[in-house]
């Protein structure tokens, strides 16, 4: 995949989603969320989300990585209405997701943050998703992923989402749902 040639990172995404065997309907394709968090530069530090349902009790998305993309660091802190923050569980279902979570650093990790932004990540307990597996991120707990070289296809299954609460740990990131 040569990202400069390719324009339509809707038809990119849809179909990923297809050839992974995902069947996705005129609205959901439609409605597919590509999040560049303000950085301009999608192929690199970017996600690209379809989300079925996120309603106050539960969330189920899709999320979408190009080769080697990184969704940047952040957490799902508590709200001021007692909620504890978002718990996620990330279900790899194409490819191989790096996922970097708070705890002891692992040695020699397998993915590293995108150069020009590497002081902004500070997590870097790796834990690695391949087809099949799944990880559960506890509430208000700092993380990142990686897509490896096929890109990658991650089903989150969590509870309420609300992006506006999330916090980054790279203060030029804007989260914004268009």
């Amino acid at each position: 995949m040569t990202f400069p040639q390719l324009k339509d990172y809707q038809a990119i995404i849809t179909n990923m989603l297809a050839e992974a065997g995902f069947v996705l309907t005129e609205e959901e394709q439609r409605v597919i969320e590509i999040a560049d968090f303000g950085l301009n530069n999608l192929e690199e530090s970017g996600l690209q989300l379809l989300t079925y349902v996120n309603n106050d009790r539960y969330c189920a998305k899709e999320l979408v990585l190009f080769p080697h993309q990184t969704c940047p660091e952040h957490r799902h802190p508590p709200r001021a209405d007692g909620n504890p923050g978002k718990l996620e569980t990330f279900r790899c279902r194409k490819g191989t997701v790096y996922l970097y979570v708070e705890g002891e650093p692992t040695a020699n990790p397998l993915a590293e943050p995108p150069a020009q932004d590497r002081q902004y990540y500070t997590a870097f307990h790796e834990v690695v998703l391949r087809e099949g597996e799944q990880y559960t991120i506890p509430e208000n707990t700092k993380h990142w992923f990686q897509a490896g070289e096929q890109g990658a296809i991650v089903s989150e299954f969590s509870s309420n989402s609300d992006d506006p609460s999330d916090i980054f740990t790279d203060p030029r990131i804007v989260r914004v749902q268009e």
